[in-house]
């Protein structure tokens, strides 16, 4: 998930990143902007976020200002020291409002929320039209994966496949068969690829197949750590914002 955070206090935007991060280690922070005419500046030569964290009373004006410069059509968390805002707040794209200093129980309940919603809209989607909807699945989802392996094009099956792994910048594939392929492909483009019916995107190095998952354990700060019956190069942990929907899928 790409986030913005909007806070002209450094100490303030640090603790925010950081606690993010620490709720979820998929979240990455694209930019920290301690002004309005900062802000809209990087919206306008940049590419749209998944969320925007924002403070309300900046130096120069109020974030308010942004969204009347810019169109932006994501969702916005504001914060502020300061109660009179809410209002205002619901007519810029806002989905919650955190009262400062921001604890991180709040928070996690606000990236919640934004699942939530986010989940909501994309099922809503989903059952406007269900036959188109199957139909793409069959057309986007991959049966094999075309893969150059020692001078030859190996195609791979998809159902063979247990996990994908990034490292370094190099995206591998590993299978039931034995060998490991690297693939010109980010970990986002072959997400899209896979059926999530039976590929997770556990975090920001793993795809695992749901054949491999051997047992579950809770981990450190409410996270979880997946035992596979396959052996990985790092441990699989899944960060306690994605936790609740990696047990429902392992369940279906």
């Amino acid at each position: 998930m790409n986030v913005i955070i909007i806070e002209d206090e450094r100490r303030t935007a640090i603790e925010l990143k950081s606690m993010l991060e620490n709720i979820d280690q998929e979240i990455n922070v694209m930019a920290i902007l301690p002004s309005v005419a900062t802000a809209i500046a990087w919206f306008r030569e940049n590419p749209t976020p998944d969320l925007i964290f924002s403070d309300i009373q900046l130096g120069d004006g109020l974030s308010f200002d942004i969204f009347k410069e810019v169109q932006i059509n994501v969702p916005v968390i504001f914060s502020t020291a300061f109660d009179q805002y809410a209002i205002n707040a619901f007519e810029s794209n806002s989905i919650d409002y955190l009262l400062k200093p921001i604890e991180e129980s709040m928070l996690e309940r606000s990236l919640q929320k934004y699942n939530r919603i986010r989940e909501h809209f994309s099922a809503g989607a989903y059952a406007t039209n269900l036959s188109k909807a199957v139909n793409q699945l069959d057309n986007n989802y991959k049966q094999s994966i075309l893969i150059y392996y020692r001078e030859k094009i190996v195609p791979v099956k998809v159902g063979s496949i247990c996990f994908v792994y990034t490292s370094n910048g190099i995206v591998r594939i590993y299978t039931t068969e034995g060998p490991e392929y690297t693939v010109p492909y980010t970990i986002e483009q072959l997400e899209e690829m896979l059926n999530p019916q039976v590929f997770f995107k556990a975090n920001r190095q793993f795809i695992i197949n749901r054949n491999i998952v051997q047992d579950i354990e809770h981990y450190f700060n409410r996270r979880l750590i997946v035992k596979t019956t396959c052996q990985t190069p790092d441990k699989i942990i899944i960060s306690r914002l994605k936790a609740q929907d990696f047990l429902r899928w392992v369940e279906q």
